[in-house]
């Protein structure tokens, strides 16, 4: 079976876990960095991105984290997570990981008052729309021209990207009954499972 991690140092990551089981992964909750061994994929969660970057710095995940990346490991970041993978966060705030070549503003949709839902075309996932549901959502100003556009608002504002095993929303797929982002996210987790095993041989 594969196994994701899903950060569990702060915000929804048990969300994550369930829609993982759901999917048909196997999670593990990651607050340290020996417990990156032996993964085929990470999430990032949704959270306070601020807290998120001091206690991944706190428990010696940040430097991991990256290493683990470069090894080719798979990681989705959802909204503080996709901010975390971001190379630039704009105004005065240094990147957290800097591993996707995108720059985002934090909270750009407003307060928590201001979160919203919609139903976006994502056709990587199939021909029916996925219901998005956005808090204090970052927005993605910037993206590189390694990155895969996935899905976008209707005024063109991207939601969804992808850098090679890199994957980032905007949104919180793991608060809606719809498991088609993780099993997405599964196929990326599969192909790095498939690799190992074959390099084991």
């Amino acid at each position: 079976m594969i196994t994701i991690g899903v950060l569990a140092v702060q915000g929804d990551f048990a969300e994550h876990a369930h829609a993982l089981r759901l999917a048909g992964a196997s999670p593990r909750e990651i607050r340290s960095p020996v417990h990156l061994d032996g993964l085929d994929g990470l999430i990032l969660p949704g959270g306070e991105s601020t807290t998120f970057s001091r206690l991944m710095r706190l428990y010696g995940l940040t430097p991991a984290i990256i290493a683990a990346a470069k090894n080719g490991l798979p990681i989705w970041g959802t909204c503080a997570g996709l901010i975390a993978l971001a190379q630039e966060i704009t105004g005065d705030n240094p990147p957290i990981l800097g591993l996707m070549d995108i720059a985002v503003d934090r909270n750009a949709y407003g307060r928590q008052l201001d979160s919203f839902e919609a139903d976006i075309a994502i056709p990587a996932l199939g021909v029916l729309p996925f219901h998005a549901i956005f808090i204090r959502a970052p927005k993605i100003v910037r993206a590189g021209r390694s990155v895969e556009l996935l899905a976008s608002l209707p005024d063109g504002t991207p939601v969804a990207v992808r850098q090679g095993a890199l994957l980032c929303t905007s949104f919180h797929p793991e608060l809606t009954s719809d498991t088609r982002f993780h099993r997405y996210f599964l196929t990326l987790a599969q192909e790095r499972q498939t690799r190992r095993n074959a390099a084991a041989v």
